[in-house]
């Protein structure tokens, strides 16, 4: 770079050199080909290549195929026609509408062409009016614009397509087989996302793969633990690998903003919205349902957002999500959606509906499906008044056949929960009192996998308690429940089966005034985290149901999230970015031991990667249950292998703090020793450097810090 001169200095410098600065002709200056002297150009700018983004294709713009073949006269009436047609569908832009004619006949050449405000619009458009009869004669044949390239590229002749050597691709459940039994999860922290090993024993995570900007809005692990999905405005894409983490597949959909996978990870649901053009309409939705390997497009759904907007737990746009929901198990049959009176499943073999239309009911509101079997619960609420009763009805896929239904009177509101066997369903259902100015609440208990489905209530002993949580406990039998009205609510603990008896509902414990409201069951049943967020600031108590006792008393303050690992072993709490202090997340034993803690500015999102369903048959897990001790002595002498290690490391870490302190001193010693003779020299001469030749003196010293003055009265 060159140096910057002063007009001050470089007058001087001409003057030094008898240049008169006047005379010069500062354009007839040429520099040498391609050198610079180290200055910039004012026009470099101008020759940095830009990556300016147009707008490619006609995306907008639709080809109707198939219209009347007719003369000049009657041009107005047909183009009235077709306009009135599309203008129900989308904003058609002004002289948006062309319909050529010959030049020599002046008729009409049967086909026009339309432009939309949107490519959503056109796309609408070709959906809707696609095969549309106008009379006999005329039936409506709807192309995008974009797509007549492609129909003309076309080739006269077939041709086999290129066969490709096939290459054996990366085991994607590799990192099931690590060494350790560690397991991963992937964190979100400003640009950053990161996945990582959870290496409990060391105290500390270990870095598998990080990547800036991998995603533009959040990262999503499949059910099963084979894939991580990101979301951009393109559409989504799945990645998976040991430590690489390559990109497998992409699937486009524009402005893609919600994501789901399948039980069994075989197909990826997509969702977008659309501001619409007219502010009176609603958003226009489209959800697509990819195959996950191939990345083909299966069935699409297109349409204003009240068609999407009932039942479902959150969303956006007013839309309900997820609007699908998946049955049969992982073997991922059927999907279903709620609807205006009716519920509609579909079963993936042809992505239509079961015999070709919907399970009519009135007035349904709320479904869902056994996480292992083909069987829906549905909710429908009071009519009438209370006229006709609410009602939850069991329903079995695909034969459409009620297996079990209960009518439930006086009814405020409605909640489903299924146990993660699908051996139990619990109904929660608060009812008005007789004044109809209050509410209270109690369970209606189905045993799904017994005989003629028996169903039994449960009511708490306080009637007028309000249910804050409930939760199942996995593969279990057994449930939790926090309830009161109080700054301090309960929490009790209930069992399907009462000792010998395994047909009946029985309380265990009631543990009083707990600063708790939400329930969190280890993975493996037995253990539970009573956790106090949001307003009680991160309460942590860690209790095993088992043996009805608390492990352990713990506090994560402000603490957003709690999530077990899949095993059981470990749980994380988090406060994410919702708050601005503290972010991070910590790293607990089961049992309430707190192993490390990390802190992360911007803290967005923390995910355990799911593992899948072992292969061992219960006989084995319960043979491998009783042994234990047999084959916990492994892992013991490897866990004092690392403890030792770790003891180890921190001897040695602790012998090169002191060696170091040592070297510092030394140092500190020699130079002192250097300097002696100038100290000597400064003070004239007096050696004066130990401690022994000073004298301490105590020294008084009065210092007036103010003065006032008073008039004092005698009288």
């Amino acid at each position: 770079m060159a140096d910057v001169m002063s007009m001050e200095d470089l007058h001087a410098t001409a003057a030094r050199l008898n240049v008169d600065l006047d005379s010069l002709d500062l354009d007839s200056i040429r520099l040498p080909a391609g050198e610079t002297f180290g200055i910039i150009s004012d026009d470099e700018d101008l020759k940095k290549e830009e990556d300016f983004e147009f707008e490619e294709g006609f995306g907008n713009i639709i080809v109707v195929d198939n219209l009347p073949v007719v003369p000049k006269e009657k041009f107005d009436k047909l183009e009235g026609v077709v306009r009135k047609i599309y203008s129900q569908i989308g904003v058609i832009k002004e002289d948006g509408l062309w319909m050529p004619t010959d030049p020599d006949t002046q008729k009409t050449l049967g086909y026009c062409f339309i432009e939309f405000n949107t490519p959503q619009e056109a796309e609408l458009a070709k959906e809707k009016t696609h095969g549309y009869k106008l009379d006999r004669s005329h039936i409506f044949s709807v192309n995008m614009f974009d797509d007549i390239e492609k129909f003309l590229k076309v080739p006269e002749q077939w041709a086999p397509p290129e066969s490709k050597p096939y290459t054996p691709g990366e085991n994607l459940q590799k990192w099931l087989m690590d060494e350790k039994a560690r397991d991963q999860f992937v964190i979100r922290a400003g640009t950053d996302t990161e996945v990582l090993w959870n290496d409990a024993r060391q105290s500390k995570p270990e870095l598998v793969y990080k990547r800036s900007y991998w995603t533009e809005s959040f990262v999503q692990w499949s059910p099963l633990g084979t894939y991580l999905a990101t979301v951009h405005r393109q559409g989504a894409a799945v990645w998976g690998g040991a430590t690489t983490f390559n990109r497998l597949m992409r699937y486009q959909h524009s402005q893609v903003k919600l994501i789901d996978f399948s039980p069994g990870e075989r197909f990826l649901v997509t969702y977008s919205s659309q501001e619409p053009s007219n502010p009176r309409d609603t958003h226009r939705v489209v959800i697509n349902i990819f195959d996950v390997r191939s990345g083909k497009l299966m069935r699409d759904f297109k349409g204003s957002a009240d068609e999407f907007a009932i039942g479902g737990t959150g969303g956006v746009s007013g839309v309900s999500w997820p609007v699908f929901r998946w049955g049969g198990g992982r073997e991922d049959k059927y999907f279903a959606r709620i609807g205006k009176n009716a519920v509609s499943v579909y079963e993936t073999e042809t992505f239509g509906l079961i015999d070709k239309k919907s399970i009519k009911v009135e007035n349904v509101v709320d479904f869902s499906w056994s996480p292992t079997d083909s069987i829906l619960a549905l909710f429908v609420p009071e009519l009438g008044g209370g006229n006709q009763p609410a009602r939850v009805s069991l329903v079995q896929i695909p034969s459409k056949v009620e297996l079990r239904q209960k009518n439930l009177f006086s009814v405020s509101d409605c909640k489903i929960y299924w146990q993660s066997n699908g051996e139990y369903l619990a109904v929660k259902v608060d009812r008005y009192t007789k004044t109809k100015k209050s509410t209270y609440t109690g369970f209606e208990l189905f045993r799904i996998k017994e005989r003629d489905i028996p169903i039994e209530v449960l009511e708490l002993e306080n009637k007028n308690d309000k249910i804050i949580a409930f939760a199942w406990e996995p593969k279990g039998h057994r449930f939790a429940v926090i309830h009161g009205d109080n700054p301090r609510p309960d929490v009790s603990f209930y069992s399907m089966r009462s000792g010998t008896n395994t047909g009946r509902v029985s309380k265990l414990a009631t543990l009083k005034g707990k600063q708790a409201n939400a329930l969190f069951w280890s993975p493996g049943g037995r253990f539970i985290i009573l956790a106090g967020l949001k307003g009680f600031n991160g309460q942590l108590e860690f209790y095993n149901v088992d043996e009805l006792e608390t492990m352990a008393q713990a506090e994560h303050f402000m603490a957003t999230d709690v999530e077990w690992d899949p095993t059981g072993r470990y749980c994380v709490t988090a406060v994410t970015s919702v708050h601005e202090m503290e972010n991070g997340f910590n790293v607990w034993s089961f049992n309430g031991k707190l192993l490390y803690r990390i802190l992360k500015d911007h803290f967005f999102q923390f995910l355990w990667r799911p593992r899948p369903p072992s292969f061992l048959t219960a006989e084995k897990e319960e043979e491998i249950a009783k042994n234990l001790k047999k084959y916990s002595k492994k892992y013991e002498a490897e866990d004092q292998d690392v403890s030792m290690l770790l003891s180890e490391q921190d001897r040695e870490k602790r012998k090169m703090l002191k060696e170091e302190w040592a070297r510092w001193i030394g140092e500190w010693k020699r130079l002192h020793e250097e300097e002696k003779l100038e100290r000597q020299e400064l003070r004239d001469g007096e050696v004066s450097d130990e401690d022994e030749e000073y004298e301490a003196k105590e020294v008084e010293v009065e210092e007036l810090l103010d003065v006032s003055e008073e008039v004092i009265s005698f009288d």
